[in-house]
């Protein structure tokens, strides 16, 4: 009896140690955004003609992901607003003033996950809000999960090779939601900013 109670024993604490595994190994991986491999650029119409397009230069930010079950949380990209570049110098000072980002007075443009849908086998629909020149509005991106592996670039955080997320997203908003009106009652600055981002993330 004493022998089956050990045993008895030795099993659960087996099936414990398990299953303690296994949910170490659930647990989503955090992931920061490679500064050196970001992109978040931006089209907006001009007078009809054609789509000025820009990007930010200097942005930040980090989630978690489970790749087995596809669940995507804690997602927050910060942008320095003053770092737009459009490839015009006074374009630029322009864009960086009062009638558009104002970034002397609102330096960051935030955007933050409020859910995340799985929408195909690598994509999803990412709900969430953009607080931009001291107001915040919803804001949803479609985003394609490129790859993950272990990049033959670079060193991980914890040595060796890191292990390295592809991402590309899309999403569409209209600048006067924020009060961002400028030219938009006489056509010459489109309304609707189409949001381009490309990024490789290294999970921590």
């Amino acid at each position: 009896m004493k022998v089956l109670f050990s045993s008895s024993r030795a099993l659960l604490t087996l099936v414990l140690l398990v299953c303690t595994a296994s949910a170490a190994r659930a647990e989503p991986a955090r992931y920061e955004l490679d500064p050196s491999h970001l992109s978040i650029g931006f089209l907006v119409e001009h007078i009809g003609y054609a789509k000025v397009q820009g990007m930010f230069r200097t942005a930040r930010g980090s989630y978690r992901f489970d790749e087995a079950t596809g669940a995507l949380s804690d997602v927050r990209v910060e942008v320095d607003t003053a770092s737009v570049f459009s490839n015009h110098t006074k374009r630029d000072e322009h864009l960086k003033g009062p009638v558009f980002l104002n970034s002397a007075e609102h330096p960051k443009m935030v955007f933050t996950a409020t859910s995340a849908k799985r929408t195909g086998d690598r994509t999803f629909e990412i709900a969430g809000q953009l607080q931009l020149i001291g107001k915040t509005q919803p804001v949803t991106l479609q985003a394609t999960w490129n790859k993950s592996a272990d990049s033959p670039i670079g060193t991980g955080p914890l040595g060796g090779k890191p292990y390295v997320m592809g991402v590309s997203a899309r999403g569409v908003f209209k600048r006067s939601a924020y009060g961002m009106s400028y030219a938009v009652a006489n056509g010459w600055v489109g309304d609707e900013v189409h949001m381009l981002i490309e990024f490789e993330a290294v999970r921590q």
